[in-house]
């Protein structure tokens, strides 16, 4: 019914070369969005997917192919998802790294940047954003605001669900 975020691999793909496996409760075959979902992040962060258990026999088999795995050092090519997705993040860390420091700094050691960007106005507005962010007195002021905005794109789909019954 539902599939949560994961935080620990996000814009830095600090498990790259890992396997990992999901444990699923649900007709996961049924679910082709939520393959495609777990196929990209792992492809995104250089993983190898052992497997997707749901079952005894789903689990027994993701286990021995993690098992090999991690016996073998085996880790796949990047596929389409995982350039395009690293690609995508790239950029955004690159205009955003006035916000995302830490992001930044681990592209820039990790050699993630691999063509110069040119949106210097964009970048520098950023860094003035996250000067004033990094502010204790505006970070006092602000509140949770930041939250409320990064919401409000989706708060009428949300008062509409909770209009409709959903």
């Amino acid at each position: 019914m539902y599939d949560d975020r994961q935080f620990c691999n996000g814009h830095r793909t600090v498990t790259e070369g890992m396997p990992i496996g999901y444990l699923i409760c649900g007709d996961y075959e049924r679910e082709q969005n939520l393959k495609t979902i777990i196929e990209a992040r792992a492809d995104v962060g250089h993983n190898f997917l052992a497997g997707v258990g749901c079952d005894f026999s789903g689990i027994e088999n993701m286990s021995k192919k993690m098992c090999y795995s991690l016996e073998n050092s085996y880790v796949l090519p990047r596929s389409f998802y995982g350039v395009g997705g690293m690609k995508i993040f790239r950029d955004l860390i690159y205009v955003m790294r006035g916000i995302m420091k830490a992001d930044h700094k681990f592209y820039k050691k990790h050699g993630v940047y691999d063509f110069p960007q040119k949106q210097r106005g964009r970048m520098l507005f950023i860094m003035l954003i996250g000067g004033l962010a990094s502010n204790p007195k505006m970070q006092k002021k602000m509140g949770n605001k930041m939250n409320e905005g990064m919401l409000m794109p989706y708060k009428k789909v949300l008062e509409k669900a909770d209009t409709d019954g959903i």
